[in-house]
């Protein structure tokens, strides 16, 4: 890959997740310094980041300060990617109050709370690139609905950005990956080992899309190649969004 983040700092949420690590290691492969964030050390300590920031998404005041010592010690990012997710309430009869809430706090107010204090600064130096890791279940129903809900809000979020701060130099997209194999799925691969093959064949590439794809596609956005390309949501999908290939297959 061309070396297109050559001198740039990229600072990357949930970077000690199955999409994180790769996240990181594709933008350091591209030139990008990284600076690694989660809510917990140890899920750094694998890593070889430039620097690392252990705080909390759903704690505004955390992230505030995370944001004030990465200025003061490593300096204004000009990317940040913001990948920490999470979900487990697969079905509308398992969203509570407290699973609604949660996961709308990780997953989009987190994301919210970590990008403010970057905006002005980021504006007021005329430049700026958001990265937002949403989801297919933003752009279609396919179950967990709260993480829907905050998924389809990261889309609203990306394009208000776009748009409101286009004029400073600042950019900001959404991606929008299908199911990746990660350790998020182990939960439903105990309850049935043939859970891959039955999601595979819902994709018309015949498989699930890689961390290394979701990753590719965020220093494509974060890189000057995307230059002229804000405010969109990008399927990384293996084909799920562009059709349904099970129900052709049953009318066939």
């Amino acid at each position: 890959m061309t070396r297109s983040l050559e001198g740039r700092l990229a600072v990357i949420t949930g970077a000690g997740g199955g999409i994180g690590v790769t996240m990181v290691r594709q933008f350091q492969d591209a030139g990008a310094r990284v600076i690694a964030c989660d809510v917990s050390a140890e899920a750094l300590e694998a890593l070889d980041a430039d620097h690392n920031e252990v705080f909390d998404l759903g704690n505004p005041d955390e992230c505030k300060r995370a944001s004030e010592r990465i200025q003061a010690d490593v300096g204004l990012p000009d990317i940040v990617v913001s990948n920490a997710g999470y979900t487990r309430a697969e079905t509308l009869d398992q969203v509570d109050d407290r699973a609604w809430n949660f996961e709308l706090d990780v997953n989009l107010n987190g994301a919210r709370n970590f990008t403010t204090p970057f905006l002005q600064p980021m504006k007021a130096r005329g430049s700026g690139v958001f990265v937002f890791i949403s989801s297919v279940n933003a752009l279609a129903h396919f179950g967990n609905p709260a993480y829907a809900a905050a998924k389809a809000g990261l889309v609203a979020y990306a394009r208000a950005i776009a748009t409101e701060c286009g004029s400073h130099g600042i950019r900001a997209n959404a991606i929008c990956p299908g199911s990746v194999r990660t350790h998020a799925w182990d939960h439903r691969i105990e309850k049935d080992p043939r859970i891959l093959d039955k999601v595979s064949r819902l994709y018309p590439l015949g498989h699930m899309v890689t961390p290394t794809d979701v990753a590719n596609a965020a220093v494509f956005l974060a890189s000057p190649l995307s230059a002229g390309i804000t405010g969109v949501a990008l399927p990384v999908d293996g084909g799920l969004m562009a059709g349904n290939l099970p129900f052709i297959d049953a009318i066939r």
